[in-house]
């Protein structure tokens, strides 16, 4: 009994190391990714923030950035990209950056566009890590120390999720939500839903997101794309600090077409089938109305009939020339070949002229 006992416990024993060493692979595989920093570490910082009419407002988010990148004692630049604006926007970046070396201004030729214009100041950025942030100040920069604990973890995007969208119309909160669960199911990238573009990255991330010339932008699916260990900050997103927003209906809706003609090509699948599913049940319906024919001698139904048919099939058509069309579109877009934007002028921020060469501006 006592060897049976000593045997028994002797499998209970190597069932346990066992399900001890099945279950903690899944934990090191996680860690494993990792690349944990000193719990001291401090790396220098650039927030980028393109702006585009935001005088209201520019001031204040210089204010309340800046602030908190002195007391974190890190070398810092706040890179502000003009979007082309028509307001005092660029006069108010010219006498920010006049007194304060920290600053360095992007002036763009023209208006490109926001995701565009956030790519701008990806380029010519040079912090170690790299925080995104909305002129606007819906997003609070107060969190960049809470992203930094994140970074010392080894994570290479903190990211930051909406958890409540103060300030914002039930209509805009409804879409949103149904946009990022249609792309979350049709996309070939897992895009986390109710994020957008802040967060903050580490030079090899932004160092690969440059890598991606794409005219096309949508850079929440790049950021997604690209990958790297990442990790969610929750928060409340505020209304606007001052100003109007910039972002009609019809260009957020501009905006889900590059998202997702960008990142699946669901919509031509769903065009195939539409397709497809019309010449089945035609088929089907020529069958019934010859066996009804012959068995019961009625009469083909005339003109009405013919004509709900026709319409119904030259809007089928004309939907799925229209949806081939935006992928066509956008395949002569990209093979134009032209840069994503132009510069017309660049003031350097003392963190730019340290760590780049002369003459580098990108």
């Amino acid at each position: 009994m006592s060897c049976i006992s000593i045997k028994h416990g002797q499998v209970l024993a190597v069932t346990k190391r066992q399900e001890r060493s099945a279950q903690s692979p899944a934990v090191s595989a996680e860690q494993a990714r990792l690349r944990p920093r000193a719990d001291d570490a401090l790396p220098s910082i650039s927030v980028v923030a393109p702006a585009y009419n935001e005088q209201e407002v520019i001031e204040e988010f210089h204010r309340r950035v800046s602030g908190i990148l002195v007391d974190l004692g890190a070398s810092y630049e706040l890179v502000l990209v003009n979007d082309g604006s028509t307001d005092d926007t660029l006069a108010l970046m010219h006498a920010l950056q006049a007194s304060d070396p920290q600053v360095m201004v992007v002036d763009l030729s023209r208006n490109f566009g926001k995701e565009v214009a956030l790519s701008a100041g990806l380029d010519h950025c040079s912090g170690e890590v790299v925080v995104v942030l909305d002129a606007d100040l819906q997003d609070p920069p107060e969190l960049i120390p809470e992203m930094l604990a994140g970074w010392r973890e080894g994570y290479d995007v903190i990211y930051g999720v909406r958890s409540h969208r103060d300030g914002e119309s039930w209509l805009k909160k409804g879409t949103a939500k149904l946009f990022y669960r249609l792309i979350g199911s049709v996309s070939r990238v897992e895009i986390p839903p109710d994020t957008g573009d802040f967060r903050l990255m580490t030079r090899r991330v932004v160092r690969e997101l440059s890598r991606l010339r794409e005219e096309h932008r949508f850079m929440k699916g790049l950021f997604a794309w690209v990958g790297f260990p990442s990790r969610p900050i929750r928060y409340r997103r505020s209304p606007r600090a001052a100003g109007i927003t910039k972002w009609s209906y019809w260009k957020l809706w501009n905006l889900a077409l590059e998202g997702i003609t960008s990142f699946t090509i669901g919509p031509l699948k769903i065009a195939t089938y539409l397709g497809l599913s019309v010449a089945l049940l035609s088929l089907l319906y020529a069958a019934f109305v010859i066996w009804k024919t012959l068995i019961y001698g009625d009469p083909v139904r005339g003109y009405p009939s013919l004509m709900v048919v026709v319409l119904f099939l030259g809007g089928v058509q004309l939907i799925s020339v229209g949806v081939l069309g935006e992928y066509i579109g956008r395949i002569f877009n990209e093979v134009k070949g032209r840069p994503l934007y132009l510069v017309n002028r660049i003031l350097p921020s003392q963190l730019h002229t340290r760590t780049r060469p002369p003459g580098e501006s990108g």
